[in-house]
């Protein structure tokens, strides 16, 4: 790209500023010398905490409906959609990594005030009805669980933010391993689940494949933009590429470019989880509630409450909703974190962390709070809808930057992307946006 064309192509601004996440910036130490296993493990980690974000509540709902209505045929797209994962969190190692800065920085250092202070209000309206769909899903997970009311629920979910400045005293190794622990659990419920349902696995293994009906039958079409259009978040763009920086890397072309892979790896690895975990949960309602009959089913609660009579386990619905749980909980300390790095990114404002996360997490359970108690527990179904169609809305406006800084030799030195990542990069975000695009019309039009 013409380094006269574009904003994003001027040199960077002499003053960086500080690093997001200061009191956990390269503070995990990684193997300069040692085997490339060693190093690897040094590196894991990060790519776990974005994970969680192609797995939230709202994901959830997609994939029970995908499968409770079309059975296993969804499967190819939910594979397409983690490549398409994958390719773009590449990117945000590669920014993060090479140029020190995470990409709300970045955007601030190359853009005008103009340009950034939009971009800085849409990052944090997206980290919002993230943060929103994480807090309900949370809720939702202790109403079955444990039967407490969602607006209580929802009030409860606040304390996760000093669990993170709990954790984050012992290191940011220990919110990694916890982040990783549920994840175990939760693929661990899933495992349980569907063993108890038992499914068909060649038509499991067919359904990868992409089927003709993708094009052909409207209503699987539209399923199909739903998990494709809400797979990538905004604010997992801006939580890897500062989350790369906890790494204590070296500062040589040869240290970065080693960085660089090795965290590519662990996003990779990461996702290839986030992938398994999805499929199951659609492949749980393709072999039962599918199986049965219900074709209509969408609801969180409402799977819940099937799952029981249709496996004859009284123990599934529980797996589903400790599964749920883990899940909200894993998102809403994401989310948190992401507040934080577009907060410092685009700001380079630095307040007191516990207050920092209390105001992100404040924002996003106050409206829960007031809908549940106002509207009643049915309402926050349409809250998770509409807190999809904010992120789809956002979504440009963090997939651009990243693609236009990374394909920036002037940004990125030698470590610019090589063009054809920058094309496939560039067709995933025109594709992605494309298809948020329709869901959004398609929800104003009713």
């Amino acid at each position: 790209m013409d380094a006269q064309s574009s904003d994003f192509a001027r040199a960077w601004r002499s003053e960086r500023g500080n690093p997001s996440l200061g009191e956990m910036f390269g503070t995990v130490r990684t193997a300069g010398r040692g085997s490339f296993w060693r190093k690897l493990l040094a590196f894991l980690g990060p790519g776990y905490l974005v994970a969680v974000g192609y797995m939230d509540p709202g994901n959830w709902a997609t994939s029970l409906a995908g499968g409770s209505k079309f059975g296993y045929a969804l499967l190819s797209v939910a594979l397409l959609s983690n490549l398409m994962a994958i390719v773009l969190q590449s990117l945000c190692t590669r920014l993060g990594v090479a140029t020190g800065r995470d990409l709300a920085q970045a955007c601030r250092d190359s853009t005008p005030r103009w340009v950034s202070v939009p971009l800085w209000l849409s990052a944090e309206v997206a980290i919002t009805a993230t943060d929103l769909a994480e807090v309900i899903g949370t809720a939702i997970g202790l109403n079955l669980l444990l039967n407490i009311p969602l607006a209580i629920g929802v009030c409860i979910t606040a304390l996760d933010t000093f669990l993170i400045l709990a954790l984050q005293a012992f290191g940011f190794r220990w919110i990694e391993a916890f982040v990783v622990a549920l994840l175990g659990v939760i693929a661990a419920c899933f495992a349980a689940q569907i063993a108890l349902a038992d499914p068909d696995w060649g038509a499991v293994v067919r359904g990868f494949v992409p089927s003709g009906q993708l094009i052909t039958n409207p209503e699987m079409l539209y399923l199909a933009l739903g998990i494709l259009g809400a797979t990538v978040m905004p604010h997992n763009l801006y939580l890897h590429s500062g989350l790369v920086q906890t790494r204590g890397y070296g500062t040589s072309v040869q240290d970065k470019r080693e960085a660089i892979t090795l965290s590519t790896i662990d996003s990779t690895i990461a996702l290839c989880l986030a992938l398994i975990i999805n499929a199951s949960i659609l492949i749980l309602a393709a072999a039962t509630f599918h199986k049965a009959g219900r074709v209509d089913v969408a609801e969180l609660d409402q799977a819940h409450s099937f799952l029981s009579p249709l496996l004859g386990s009284a123990i599934a619905p529980t797996l589903f909703a400790i599964a749920l749980l883990c899940c909200g909980l894993n998102s809403t300390i994401t989310a948190t974190l992401s507040g934080q790095i577009v907060m410092e990114g685009f700001l380079n404002w630095r307040i007191a962390p516990w207050q920092r996360r209390l105001i992100t997490r404040t924002i996003a359970i106050l409206p829960a709070v007031i809908v549940t108690v106002w509207a009643g527990e049915k309402a926050t179904g349409h809250l998770l809808i509409l807190s999809q169609v904010v992120l789809s809305l956002q979504l440009p406006f963090a997939v651009v930057p990243l693609v236009l800084l990374t394909a920036s030799r002037a940004k990125m030195g030698i470590f610019v992307a090589p063009r054809w990542l920058t094309a496939t990069a560039t067709v995933i975000a025109v594709a992605i946006i494309g298809l948020n695009g329709k869901l959004v019309f398609d929800y104003v039009v009713g």
